[in-house]
């Protein structure tokens, strides 16, 4: 390791040379609280900006071990610590002028979830702190702008590292009451199945969002209030007591007039899978941790699932215990998008009515006197949300605005009135009574059948360099085949579709050799993300990439939307 004196001297020596004359600086040097690694540099200034690390030892960065004792904790610190140096980047940022990136400084943005990250990590053995950035090193035409890195690494970077990863100076109270936080949340999600909830939303929540385009809590908004005969009451290790609507196991429907919430409470509970920061207003709501968001995706790939639960008997002949599709309708993609989830291990499936194919919902009395059940390959998920419950444990909470069909099925009613929630069950049953189903129970259906096992791509070396972009939150491509992940709404963060690009690609190296089934193979990777961390993931080809750690449900959902698998 060579001194920051050393770095100096050798900028000093390369200014105003060639771009190419950068690459002298990768290595790693020793800062007075730090050591400062330059991990890769950018090929000329038009390029994707240079890779920095930061690495603060323990003693230096000096955090009290109470404030990341538990794995929730240390989630919450990182988190916290990379939103405080990239304010502190902003604040202090340093334009260089010139070509290219010239001067930029970043470090992942971060959202309202709280993520695990390889932009951040701390050791809970040791406490250091690891920090990742990019720099774009300046530059004037293809030539050295040295004093301008120099200005970034001796004047930017220090100021940064001391307002932001060094305890001393931060408020040691907010950091306190982060950590209180992280473990209150992981509180309620331990408390779920042992009250026989699957969901919870503290009164005084604030669910609605500042816009389509921004997560920010709306200004003004209605708190949640819970209705008294959903009220559960918590005792949490640091806030106390905490009164909110507890939504019990089995089918929940929640119904309303159009703008009074629904799909607001719903997508709050999409998200309560993870934990959000102070400030958001969903920091306490809290939903099963496998929950999957399910819709209707015309067009997407379906890879030999079994879909006999809901389909059978196709005018064509074609099997439906091993589909395959590059073009699946609604209803097929729905049908298949409930059986991956329960491949993936779900004990809560969210749907909206919004979102779903209609002839996979329901089908009305009058429409199935007309076309017998026995002309009708599909059976609606009406027909199959109680079994899934009764016989599997899985319950479900539905978003419907048009369709009373679901008051019959359904354990609980909540009515969204002007985003106050009211339990309308009791109601809602009485009204069904004067509308019965005209549609004799089915007897219950087989277990799908889970045993698909991909072939091993000759494609995939281990080794062997493979372009992996981005394509923001929305997917990405791995050797020119695109993956799209516009339908898997839980993703909250670009990162993640980035991680998933390098699960897929570490799968199809590794774990996809026909042994494995891809439920295997996607928790062999969630243990490997456990164990070693997200770092792991990379490959040769995904060297460096900013990654955030996924769920098991989303590893499995890239896995069934990549057209190249071979099953």
């Amino acid at each position: 390791m060579q001194t920051s004196a050393q770095l100096r001297e050798l900028l000093l020596r390369i200014d105003r040379r060639g771009y190419p004359a950068y690459k002298d600086t990768k290595g790693a040097y020793q800062f007075p609280d730090y050591v400062l690694s330059i991990d890769h540099v950018q090929g000329d200034p038009f390029a994707a900006p240079s890779r920095l690390s930061v690495r603060v030892g323990g003693k230096t960065a000096g955090f009290p071990r109470e404030l990341y004792r538990l794995p929730c904790q240390r989630l919450a610190l990182q988190d916290g610590l990379l939103r405080r140096f990239g304010r502190a980047a902003g604040k202090a940022s340093y334009q260089a002028g010139g070509s290219g990136h010239s001067g930029l400084v970043a470090v992942s943005r971060c959202g309202q979830e709280v993520l695990e990250r390889t932009a951040c990590a701390l050791d809970p053995d040791t406490g250091d702190v690891l920090l990742r950035l990019e720099v774009g090193f300046p530059a004037n035409g293809r030539t050295i702008n040295a004093r301008g890195l120099e200005k970034i690494l001796f004047d930017l970077l220090p100021r940064c590292v001391e307002e932001a990863l060094l305890y001393r100076n931060l408020p040691a109270g907010a950091l306190r009451a982060a950590a209180d936080l992280a473990e209150d949340q992981r509180a309620i999600r331990e408390a779920l199945p042992r009250l026989g909830l699957c969901a919870f939303v503290a009164d005084g929540s604030i669910l609605p969002r500042a816009s389509g385009v921004s997560d920010l809590p709306m200004k003004g908004a209605v708190p949640f209030r819970s209705p008294p005969e959903l009220a559960v009451t918590l005792a949490l290790p640091h806030r106390g007591k905490l009164t909110g609507m507890g939504i019990p196991r089995g089918v929940t429907l929640i119904v309303g007039g159009g703008y009074h919430g629904k799909s607001t409470l719903l997508k709050a509970l999409e998200r309560g899978v993870y934990d959000h920061i102070a400030g958001d207003g969903r920091e306490y709501v809290v939903t099963a941790a496998d929950a999957v968001k399910v819709r209707a995706e015309d067009g997407r790939s379906i890879r030999r699932t079994d879909i006999s639960l809901f389909i059978n008997g196709l005018p064509n002949g074609k099997d439906t215990v091993h589909f395959t599709t590059e073009d699946a309708s609604g209803s097929t993609s729905q049908a298949a998008g409930v059986v991956e989830a329960l491949e993936a291990g779900t004990s809560l499936l969210l749907m909206d009515e919004d979102t779903s194919a209609t002839n996979f919902m329901v089908r009305d009395a009058l429409m199935q006197r007309v076309i017998r059940r026995d002309m009708e390959p599909i059976t609606p998920f009406i027909d199959r949300v109680g079994e899934l419950y009764r016989d599997r444990g899985v319950s479900t909470i539905l978003v419907a605005g048009s369709s009373g069909a679901y008051f019959h099925a359904a354990h609980r009613v909540i009515q969204m009135d002007r985003y106050a929630p009211r339990d309308i069950t009791a109601a809602a049953k009485a009204a069904a009574r004067d509308f019965p189903l005209d549609s004799p129970p089915l007897p219950p259906a087989a277990a799908p059948d889970f045993d698909r096992r991909p072939a091993p791509s000759p494609a995939f070396r281990p080794g062997e360099r493979v372009r992996c972009r981005v394509l923001g939150r929305d997917g990405f491509s791995l050797d020119r085949e695109t993956v799209d992940l516009r339908y898997v709404e839980q993703l909250a963060d670009p990162e993640q579709a980035a991680a998933l690009g390098c699960c897929l690609l570490y799968a199809l190296r590794y774990l996809l050799d026909g042994k494995r089934t891809l439920r295997q193979a996607a928790e062999e990777l969630e243990a490997l993300l456990e164990r070693r961390g997200l770092a792991e993931l990379w490959e040769a080809g995904t060297e460096g990439m900013a990654l955030a750690r996924p769920r098991k449900q989303e590893i499995l959902a890239c896995f069934d939307r990549y057209r190249g698998l071979r099953l």
